[in-house]
């Protein structure tokens, strides 16, 4: 087992890491965006309270949860590893000339990860952490037997305050740069760099991390302005 354990310490093992671990996230962020959507429906919170309860409460997708959050830290934690591993073993002329090649979100990757990470924290925080610790009330709806926390009613609570939502749009603006550069990343790591993929690659890249951010960045905003 020593050389599954000198591999993934490896510069090539980290990137691997950060690689597979990134395109778990970015599927998750799908799902995740998909069932935060529902807050735009104007039926009194029905499908997105009993959605986030379903996400709860399944014992399958709570398995999957606690994987994410491993896959978080972890993800993080190679970031960092590999950002420092980078700038120590580049040369002094080869990092300026790269510094100036590269593009911001290439130049701030473990910036924009930390916004990111820092994000995340403020967002469980607000909504995750109060629901664990029973904080939010209670509801009842037609057709539904068990009584369903109302996680609805926090959500528009805490986007009906400006600067709650002007920090989540910045969260956005932080993820779009991240995707940005690292969803390309992720597939050049994995060996998918082909002079007819790699556009293609980069195209649905560039679609993805303009999207996903966006339609986070629009729940906020039209609750704070239309709702």
């Amino acid at each position: 087992m020593n050389w599954l354990s000198r591999f993934f310490t490896s510069s090539i093992g980290r990137k691997l890491i950060m690689s597979l671990t990134g395109l778990f996230l970015i599927l998750f962020l799908v799902v995740h965006l998909v069932g935060n959507l529902q807050l735009l429906n104007e039926d009194d919170g029905f499908s997105f309270n009993t959605y986030a309860y379903f996400m709860t409460h399944n014992g399958l997708v709570k398995t999957i949860s606690f994987g994410l959050y491993f896959f978080i830290v972890l993800h993080a934690i190679q970031g960092i590893v590999v950002t420092i591993h980078n700038r120590k073993s580049r040369k002094k002329n080869y990092r300026q000339l790269n510094f100036r090649e590269a593009d911001f979100a290439s130049r701030n990757m473990a910036v924009l990860g930390l916004l990111i990470l820092a994000f995340l924290f403020m967002h469980m925080g607000d909504f995750w952490l109060k629901m664990k610790m029973g904080q939010l009330d209670m509801v009842k709806y037609d057709g539904v037997n068990y009584p369903v926390n109302d996680l609805y009613t926090r959500v528009n609570t805490a986007f009906s305050v400006w600067w709650i939502v002007v920090l989540y749009v910045i969260g956005q603006i932080a993820l779009f740069f991240h995707l940005k550069h690292g969803f390309y990343s992720a597939f050049q790591t994995l060996g998918w760099n082909h002079p007819k993929y790699t556009p293609i690659i980069k195209g649905i890249g560039l679609v993805f991390s303009v999207v996903v951010p966006l339609g986070f960045a629009l729940i906020p905003l039209y609750i704070y302005f239309v709702r």
